[in-house]
C-alpha cells in the first residue's frame, strides 16, 4: 500500500518521479516514486505515494499533467532540496547503463550525491536545453498547438507580472529552451518558482477552459509551463547546471522528427503524445 502521509526519500534531497502507472524506478534513496493524478483514479493502487494527500491539486492532473506532482512536492515534502523527473525521462548521471532494459538503463540516472554536488555551485539543475534550430519556441508552438494559449499567457504577465514580459518575449523568439518540467533546486527556490508559476496557470485556465479540448489538448497548462521556466530564470538571474536526460526505454526519434517536420511544413498539429 502507498503511504498515507508525505515523507522525504532522503535526509537532504527528494526527487519525485511522476508516474501514472507501475514502472521500474531508480533505486537511489533520493528518489520518491509519486503517483500523479491519483485523485482521478482512486481504485488504482500502484504501491507508490499518491499526489492526493495533504495539500493537493491531484484532481487537476488531466490538465496540469506532472505539475500536480510538483505542487504536492512543494506543499508536502520537507527536504532542503527538491526535484521532479518523470518515469520515462530522468537526469543522467556519471554511471553507465548496465543494459538496454529499463532496470539496466535506470542504473545510469543521477544520484542524490551527484545532484548535491552540482547544487554546491549552482542554484538549479535543469535538463540540457532543447534546440529546435529551424523553429522558434513561439513558431513551434503555433505549428503544433493553439497559439492563443501563449498569447493569453503573455497578456496575464503584462497585467500581473510585467517585469517578466521582456524575458517572455526573448524566450518565445529563441530557438531553444529548458523543457520537460524537470528540475532540482533548493526548497527556497522551489517555493519561489511555484509561488510564481501556479497563479499564472490558474488565471490561464480561468481564461481558456481546458475542458473545451479533447484529452490531449486539455493538458495545455502543463505544456505552457515548460515554456515559462526560462522566463523565470532569465528574469531572476539564477545560475544553473545542465544534465543530459535518459529514457529507460528506446525513444522513437524517427516518429518525433517526422511529426516535427509535418507540423512545420504541412501545418499538421500534434494530436497525441509520442
Amino acid at each position: 500500500m502507498a503511504p498515507d502521509t508525505a515523507t522525504t526519500a532522503a535526509p537532504s534531497i527528494t526527487v519525485a518521479v511522476a508516474t501514472h502507472k507501475a514502472y521500474a524506478m531508480p533505486t537511489d534513496a533520493a528518489y520518491l516514486p509519486l503517483h500523479v493524478g491519483k485523485a482521478l483514479h482512486p481504485e488504482l493502487d500502484l504501491g507508490f505515494q499518491g499526489d492526493d494527500t495533504g495539500d493537493s491539486i491531484s484532481a487537476l492532473n488531466a490538465y496540469y499533467s506532472e505539475l500536480t506532482g510538483l505542487w504536492w512536492l512543494w506543499k508536502n515534502v520537507d527536504a532542503p532540496y527538491k526535484g521532479l523527473v518523470h518515469y520515462r525521462r530522468h537526469f543522467k548521471g556519471h554511471t553507465p547503463a548496465t543494459g538496454k532494459d529499463p532496470e539496466g538503463r535506470l542504473a545510469a540516472v543521477a544520484t542524490g550525491e551527484e545532484y548535491l554536488g552540482l547544487l554546491d555551485g549552482n542554484d538549479i539543475i535543469l535538463p540540457k536545453r532543447r534546440n529546435y534550430y529551424i523553429e522558434t519556441i513561439r513558431s513551434h508552438y503555433a505549428h503544433t498547438l493553439p497559439i492563443e494559449q501563449l498569447d493569453v499567457t503573455r497578456q496575464i504577465l503584462e497585467e500581473t507580472q510585467p517585469d517578466y514580459v521582456a524575458a517572455f518575449d526573448d524566450v518565445m523568439g529563441s530557438r531553444g529552451a529548458h523543457m520537460f518540467n524537470m528540475m532540482v533546486m533548493s526548497s527556497e527556490r522551489l517555493d519561489e518558482y511555484c509561488s510564481w508559476l501556479f497563479p499564472i496557470l490558474a488565471e490561464l485556465t480561468h481564461r481558456i477552459d481546458p475542458a473545451q479540448y479533447d484529452a490531449f489538448n486539455a493538458r495545455y497548462p502543463g505544456r505552457v509551463s515548460e515554456r515559462l521556466m526560462d522566463v523565470w530564470l532569465k528574469t531572476c538571474g539564477y545560475g544553473y547546471a545542465e544534465l543530459p536526460t535518459l529514457s529507460p526505454e528506446p525513444v522513437d526519434w524517427l516518429t518525433k522528427g517526422k511529426s516535427f517536420l509535418a507540423a512545420k511544413f504541412l501545418g499538421k498539429k500534434y494530436g497525441a503524445s509520442f
